[in-house]
């Protein structure tokens, strides 16, 4: 469960897009093996005062991430944190003055399934350790004005993902839904959310841009726009 496809088009998307170019101050959310935190720093090389905080909750994959984070070129702008979420904003104090410009998450996606045997796999696979009700609400809090908010389920539960997280402050504004083929059925839905300002409230009602990506064409090649997101970061593509 290190890397997968469907993740590296998250990351990859999410990395293109001006909020992250821009942003002071990332955290990553159940950062794994720091897959989403490299191709965030890979995307923002060229600047050096960027800070990009990862929190995993399992120690396994907190340290293949420490590992991974040390040999890169980025190693100066990544922090990883080996703990829950919740436990990190405990630890940072009731005031939480520590706020982002931008958070990433790839969080765990079933609830109430059958779970593995694998107490490592159970973390990051199942939302028992951290429910999507209660990362909202953690987003919300830890998330600047004006902040954006990027986030990777599976396509089934975008509506729920949609409805949680505007329930706590935040607007969706994009949604790519994720094909394997044209033909199928979409499998992830890849969202952006922003923590709009009083002002950009007063606005009124945004309309949401929605698109669909294709991950291979019916040859069974990858798909034009699936290799131009990718092909800064897969070494043949």
């Amino acid at each position: 469960m290190k890397v997968c496809t469907d993740a590296c088009l998250f990351g990859a998307w999410a990395a293109k897009d001006e909020a992250i170019i821009l942003a002071n101050s990332i955290l990553d959310i159940g950062t794994g093996t720091g897959l989403l935190s490299l191709m965030l720093a890979q995307a923002t090389d060229n600047k050096q005062d960027v800070n990009i905080k990862a929190i995993e909750i399992e120690t396994a994959a907190a340290t293949e991430a420490a590992s991974n984070f040390a040999l890169s070129p980025w190693a100066s702008k990544l922090d990883l944190v080996n703990n829950s979420l919740q436990d990190y904003i405990a630890s940072i104090g009731a005031s939480n003055e520590q706020k982002f410009d931008c958070i990433i998450s790839n969080p765990p996606f079933f609830e109430g399934d059958l779970k593995s045997p694998d107490e490592k796999k159970n973390l990051a696979a199942h939302s028992s350790g951290l429910p999507w009700s209660e990362l909202a609400v953690h987003v919300s809090t830890l998330l600047n004005e004006g902040g954006s908010y990027f986030v990777l389920i599976p396509a089934l539960r975008s509506y729920t993902m949609q409805k949680l997280t505007e329930a706590n402050g935040l607007q969706l504004v994009e949604e790519v839904l994720v094909h394997n083929t044209a033909k199928a059925l979409p499998i992830r839905a890849m969202q952006k959310f922003i923590k709009h300002t009083p002002a950009q409230k007063s606005q009124g009602s945004i309309t949401v841009k929605r698109s669909k990506i294709f991950i291979k064409d019916a040859d069974n090649t990858y798909d034009t726009v699936f290799t131009e997101l990718l092909q800064k970061y897969y070494l043949h593509l």
